[in-house]
């Protein structure tokens, strides 16, 4: 099921999300205009590599992308998801939520694959961060989404809980099969960075002005 829009207004101008996509945008725009070798080398170098891990690359690591449909979903989901958690937090906490969960996500797919060579790039950890958020705090939100060809509405538990539960038991299949030392996606760091959302949501003070805001719009 792919997502198209959310049920759940926000109030401010979520401006630390449009940053984030345009900066993720900029940055593969940049890859996209390498030669295919440089490009390797920027992505081997940049990227996270858990058998030989440098801290910087857990940073890095979230703004490099693979390809166009890469980064194209992966913004997509950070826009639908992303405004309503930085609307609560407000923007500099939902910065740091972002870069906290893309640390967690890191640390799931390091602790599950520690000896892998291959590169781990995108966002994709940082924004299923945005997802559990969600998911804690919308409960009653709904997620209009095409399911085989139909475009219907799911209540957003349903369709969160189903990508986590599809990340984990192919995160599962993946050590069954290659032991996670090879290339493709990489199931535990969304497991990893869903977790931290749900988990970070619950510790960090919620905008006060988020719920003047609410009261005054209702």
């Amino acid at each position: 099921m792919f997502p198209l829009k959310d049920t759940q207004p926000s109030y401010t101008r979520p401006v630390v999300t449009i940053a984030i996509i345009v900066v993720n945008l900029l940055i593969f725009l940049f890859e996209f205009s390498l030669g295919a070798e440089t490009r390797g080398e920027l992505i081997e170098y940049y990227g996270l590599v858990p058998d030989h891990l440098r801290l910087s690359s857990i940073l890095t690591s979230m703004f490099l992308h693979g390809g166009w449909m890469h980064v194209l979903g992966n913004m997509w989901f950070l826009w639908i998801f992303g405004d309503n958690i930085e609307d609560l937090l407000g923007h500099t906490k939902f910065l740091l939520f972002y870069l906290l969960c893309g640390t967690a996500a890191a640390a799931g797919q390091v602790i599950a694959s520690p000896y892998s060579t291959v590169p781990m790039v995108g966002a994709s950890g940082a924004i299923a961060g945005v997802m559990g958020a969600y998911l804690i705090k919308f409960p009653r939100s709904r997620i209009l989404a095409v399911v085989f060809f139909f475009i219907i509405e799911i209540p957003a538990p349903i369709m969160l809980a189903y990508w986590f539960v599809i990340q984990l038991f192919n995160g599962l299949g993946s050590i069954a099969r290659t032991h996670v030392s090879e290339g493709g996606v990489a199931f535990f760091a969304h497991v990893g960075g869903f977790l931290a959302g749900m988990l970070l949501i619950k510790i960090m003070r919620t905008n006060d002005r988020y719920y003047r805001r609410q009261d005054y719009n209702w």
